[in-house]
């Protein structure tokens, strides 16, 4: 059972290593297929900054102004973007838009990349682990079950020989 085990502990570094490779390689395909269809440009901005929630419950408050800057050719925009804290109105302020223009999320960066693909490995691994634990405690349940069922049915009929009490329906001298 310890080999089984083991094997599984083997299996599931594999399949985490195999999993976080694969989140890895699909992540750099994504960040440049999103940087390949976004830019940056300059936005100026046109109105005094507020704060509006984060986008998570209990996220900190994210500081937002109004600004308005040109993509595609010279077609204009407004929108309310994030800006960093102390921006004030007129101030230039670098975004990502989109192929219409408007502001977007800027691709993924290097680390956003690596976090993925070493949290999907490492679900991965535990996943495979805590299965294959299961599946072994499961199975030695079993073996625990079957081994007591075993030597309750030798002890019953040993148990009167060694004690020397009668067995139901043995009577005085019926040895």
């Amino acid at each position: 059972m310890h080999a089984v085990f083991a094997l599984t502990c083997l299996l599931a570094v594999v399949a985490g290593f195999v999993s976080g490779q694969a989140a890895w390689t699909d992540g750099h395909r994504s960040a440049e297929n999103v940087a390949h269809h976004r830019h940056t440009v300059t936005a100026s901005t046109v109105g005094e900054t507020a704060y509006r929630a984060g986008e998570q419950p209990g996220s900190r408050p994210v500081t937002v102004a109004a600004a308005t800057w040109h993509y595609p050719s010279q077609r204009p925009h407004t929108e309310t973007i994030p800006v960093p804290a102390g921006t004030r109105n007129g101030d230039a302020v670098r975004i990502w838009v989109d192929g219409n223009g408007s502001a977007a999320a800027a691709p993924p960066s290097q680390a956003d990349i690596v976090l993925n693909a070493v949290a999907i490995g490492t679900g991965a691994l535990a996943g495979t682990v805590l299965a294959g634990g299961a599946l072994a405690a499961v199975r030695l349940r079993i073996v625990d079950t079957r081994s007591a069922r075993a030597w309750e049915s030798e002890w019953a009929g040993v148990e009167p020989l060694w004690s020397g009490r009668l067995r139901p329906g043995q009577g005085a001298g019926d040895d």
